[in-house]
């Protein structure tokens, strides 16, 4: 945006903005700022801004020797900085001008995308603020905003008084010299009276203690209570919490996880260290306490330069990392305009793969000095650990061999695991294990359930680990082949009513087997993969779809897709029973009883029609009961 008038015109005539100054206004507070509170911070952030361009006048002096002043009773808020201050010229370009940045007039580069860490350091930026509106969002809770500026670089430059009003207008005068005795700005709003949520004292010092906590110039809030000459509270009296010294390291740990359980509300499981020269980054990882769900990113605390940018800066960490919340401070990462989020760009980019490698770090330490520290954090967030093994090798080798997974031998590791059983089998589901579980493990077989999510792909990586244990696919073949058969006078007792079983279970593309196996107390295991049942289902739609030759054709090849099998327990009682029953209707309603109930142990999905079976051989079995006892 221009101005109309020229620096010469009058001093205290009006002038207009070039912008629909309330629709603009509207425009910030729905859709670029999240809370009218952020006033405060582009506040802070000027008031730094302008601190940090007067110590580039004399870069000698103490970081310290200069500051900024808050103030607010409840009828006005004010921020004053001992900063560079203004000449009248810049008022009239800066602070009427929507979208220009008074750092880049005073040669400042906009931030660009950097390749590589080499050039990080050459182009880090000495000013938090880059895009030149953030005196804007103070119309979100006032209709004014009144400003005194006197310049450091100019010597004996007069004051200058700029007013600009809710309705686009606004004024500049020159004050006196005794109006503003020292270079600096002083900014005053006359909060609008549905503001008082953000402009009260108790809330301005709160919000200056969020936002600023972290500030390298001291900050100090007084309400009015101080009294003439009264120096105010202090809204950051420590440094960060990882620029103090410490005794030992070990108080320096516990000062760290301290900060950590401040921030975030939780103690944590151990707190890592973050510190990235290349781009000016100090911070801490705080390693969460409990799980979290897989994929579930937690929002993470990024300052800027001291000054807090987000709270919920997921971009910060790769996805895997969701078993920690970070908290830093950095001098170079590039914020968005609303300056409540990171910019994505190649520097990002290599702060996230830089953090990453941190915590790669850590684990590798507590692998090989703290199995204690890795066992409880493995107790807690080995889905985290998984999801970095199956795309590290670096970790898969050191961690797989650590990680709990679910085993017919209970919640086991594969190093325990592989102790007893040198040949492994894995599931492809849940449901899979669930079917096979207590016959495998009462057939000695090992059996590991990879139904969870990267536990079949790392299981599968396990010889890479243990050259000495083979790892394979449990199909149903396996299993059947480890069930002891019966013997040669049995099977032909029971020949008529397996024959009558199969009939009634054909429409289940099921077949019937009579084994003994342990434990005696399962009548039936049923065996039907996933993917069987996926191929026979899609076999019947193509024969369906289909007339004629080709619906023969199908109709041959669906006869060799997989199919389920009912492996009945001669070793259980009732099935002994069942085998011997000679009346046709009861044996098939017994065959389909058995059939429901294997089902329901497997645990997987029932079919409509299973369901509608199992209530039905149920209800068959109860009225033949009541016909025998009547």
């Amino acid at each position: 945006m221009t101005l109309p008038d020229t620096p010469s015109s009058p001093a205290g005539a009006d002038r207009t903005f070039q912008v629909d100054l309330r629709g603009l206004v509207d425009l910030l507070s729905h859709h670029l700022y999240s809370s009218p509170r952020v006033y405060l911070r582009e506040l802070l952030q000027n008031a730094v801004d302008a601190l940090t361009a007067r110590q580039s006048l004399a870069p000698a002096g103490p970081a310290d020797a200069f500051g900024i002043r808050l103030f607010a009773d409840g009828s006005v808020v004010r921020v004053e900085d001992d900063g560079v201050g203004l000449t009248e010229a810049d008022v009239h370009t800066f602070l009427a001008t929507i979208g220009r940045s008074s750092k880049r007039a005073m040669g400042v580069p906009p931030a660009e995308p950097i390749r590589g860490w080499g050039r990080i350091a050459e182009q880090r930026a000495d000013f938090i603020g880059q895009f030149g509106i953030g005196l804007l969002s103070c119309f979100l809770v006032a209709d004014e905003i009144h400003v005194v500026s006197r310049s450091a670089r100019t010597p004996d430059a007069p004051a200058v008084e700029w007013r600009g009003r809710g309705d686009g207008s606004y004024t500049v005068r020159t004050l006196p010299a005794s109006a503003r005795p020292r270079p600096g700005t002083t900014v005053t709003l006359t909060p609008r009276a549905d503001a008082g949520e953000w402009t009260r004292p108790a809330q301005v010092h709160a919000l200056a203690r969020h936002f600023g906590s972290l500030l390298r110039h001291p900050v100090t809030f007084d309400d009015g209570t101080a009294g003439p000459g009264g120096q105010g509270a202090p809204v950051n009296p420590d440094p960060a919490p990882w620029a103090r010294t410490h005794p030992t390291p070990g108080a320096r740990s516990r000062a760290l996880a301290a900060y950590g359980e401040e921030v975030f509300g939780f103690t944590p499981l151990d707190t890592i260290e973050l510190d990235l020269p290349a781009v000016g980054l100090k911070g801490i990882a705080c390693v969460l306490p409990e799980a979290v769900p897989a994929g579930r990113r937690h929002g993470h605390r990024v300052h800027v330069k001291g000054m807090l940018l987000s709270e919920q800066a997921e971009e910060i960490l790769p996805d895997w990392a969701f078993f920690v919340r970070c908290v830093v401070d950095a001098e170079s990462l590039r914020p968005t305009a609303s300056r409540e989020s990171l910019y994505e760009d190649d520097t990002l980019a290599a702060v996230r793969d830089a953090l990453a490698e941190r915590l790669r770090a850590w684990i590798a330490r507590a692998a090989a000095s703290d199995p204690e520290l890795l066992g409880r954090f493995l107790q807690v967030h080995h889905l985290a650990v998984k999801s970095l093994a199956v795309h590290d090798d670096e970790i898969m080798r050191m961690l797989l061999p650590w990680l709990p997974f679910e085993t017919t031998d209970g919640h086991a590791t594969l190093d325990e695991f592989a102790r007893t059983h040198r040949t492994v089998l894995v599931t492809s589901s849940v449901e899979e294990f669930r079917q096979v579980a207590a016959i495998a493990s009462a057939a000695g077989l090992g059996v590991v359930n990879g139904g969870y999510t990267y536990d079949r792909e790392l299981v599968h990586r396990l010889p890479e680990i243990r050259p000495e244990v083979s790892v394979a696919d449990l199909d149903p073949g396996t299993l059947t082949a480890h069930l002891d058969p019966v013997d040669r006078e049995t099977e032909l007792a029971a020949a008529a009513y397996l024959a009558q079983a199969r009939d009634a279970l054909a429409v289940f593309d099921c077949d019937v087997a009579l084994r003994t196996f342990q434990p005696a107390s399962a009548p039936a295991l049923l065996l039907d993969s996933r993917e069987a049942r996926h191929e026979r289902t899609r076999s019947q739609l193509a024969r369906e779809q289909q007339g004629g030759v080709w619906g023969d054709i199908l109709g041959a090849l669906r006869q060799e897709a997989p199919r389920a099998q009912l492996i009945l327990n001669q070793l259980n009682p009732l099935v002994r029973t069942a085998v011997t029953i000679g009346e046709p209707e009861l044996a098939r309603t017994s065959a389909e009883a058995l059939y429901g109930q294997a089902a329901m142990l497997s645990r997987r999905p029932l079919r409509p029609a299973e369901s509608s079976l199992i209530n039905r051989s149920f209800l068959d079995l109860l009225a033949h009961a009541l016909r025998k006892d009547s």
